[in-house]
């Protein structure tokens, strides 16, 4: 099949190599065009581009597309059967996603109408979400609402992390592209009109950590948002980077280690002659009190100009006192 293939990131990477592993002919790639990268600030291709150019298929990177009519002239005479997109980050005109003789075909990394958007791996992870998985759409005007050609899912569990989920449902996108594409066309099933939910463009700020949240939604908030865009707090007015943290206490837990663990902690706050609150590390291995009476561990960090580290490796350069605190001041990232 004539297709073009329109991605940028790591998640599209394993769909282009899978259709063309399949045989079809993948006459050009569309992906966003290189940017500044490193500490010297060079230009580098994406992902997919990188692909591409090591497949021998040619890359065009437009800025924009939107009253591109080149790039829609371009587009059309290419002839194509269809058009392959996955996460390539710019909107397709009409002009565009009509082109095709099958249309523009999305692979989605969510069970739509469940988190339509810019980062639905990450929003599944935050919700507390069971399952995840992806959707291979037939797109149109509007925000991933086409209708769904092929499905598939992924059981989501406590230790679920952005990174883990985004390899699974990559490689999903791959087989399913393929298994879409050996079909006749057929219409698809619209998306049901209950279910819907967005989610917008993560920014740095999501990853601040709030103390005063329950250990579980912190948990979550970290497995959710690390590499990308990270989650972080203060400590002394520095900026620390968190890229790991176990649950060692909440209210549906019923651990008499952990129970005497919130004992020792209240103890400690007696001690300092200060209130058991948010934010407070409670022993020598950064247990901190969260909200709703839980607790969770601190097991990576990083600190500025340092690489992300283990706890221990961490506390022996920088040691911190039980009874200290964490997020007392919250300058920006």
């Amino acid at each position: 099949m004539r297709l073009a293939f329109m991605g940028t990131p790591d998640f599209a990477v394993p769909a282009l190599r899978a259709l063309h592993q399949a045989g079809h002919d993948i006459v050009i790639v569309y992906s966003q065009p290189p940017r500044p990268a490193g500490r010297g600030k060079k230009l580098r291709p994406s992902p997919v581009q990188v692909a591409a150019e090591e497949l021998g298929i040619p890359v065009r990177t437009p800025q924009s597309l939107r009253r591109n009519t080149e790039e829609h002239a371009y587009f059309r005479n290419l002839k194509l059967d269809a058009a392959v997109v996955a996460a390539y980050g710019l909107i397709l005109p009409v002009e565009m996603l009509d082109a095709p003789a099958r249309g523009c075909l999305n692979i989605h990394a969510s069970l739509l109408p469940r988190w339509r958007g810019a980062a639905p791996i990450q929003a599944a992870i935050l919700a507390g979400d069971r399952e995840s998985g992806v959707t291979i759409m037939q797109m149109d005007a509007g925000l991933d609402t086409g209708a769904m050609l092929l499905r598939d899912h992924v059981t989501l569990t406590d230790h679920t992390t952005a990174t883990t989920l985004h390899d699974d449902l990559a490689a999903m996108g791959g087989r399913l592209i393929v298994d879409a594409l050996s079909r006749p066309p057929f219409p698809g099933t619209p998306q049901p009109d209950t279910g819907v939910t967005y989610v917008q463009r993560l920014s740095r700020e999501d990853g601040r950590i709030d103390w005063t949240r329950p250990a579980a939604e912190i948990d979550r908030q970290v497995r959710a948002l690390t590499p990308w865009p990270g989650t972080f707090t203060t400590l002394d007015g520095q900026v620390i980077k968190i890229g790991a943290v176990s649950l060692e206490y909440s209210l549906s837990f019923n651990s008499s280690d952990t129970k005497k663990m919130v004992i020792r902690a209240v103890d400690l706050a007696r001690a300092y002659n200060m209130p058991l609150v948010p934010g407070m590390v409670v022993d020598d291995r950064l247990c901190v009190t969260c909200g709703k009476d839980s607790l969770l561990r601190i097991t990576r960090l990083q600190r500025p100009g340092r690489g992300m580290m283990d706890a221990a490796d961490f506390l022996r350069g920088q040691a911190i006192a039980p009874g200290t605190r964490f997020g007392l001041e919250m300058p920006d990232a």
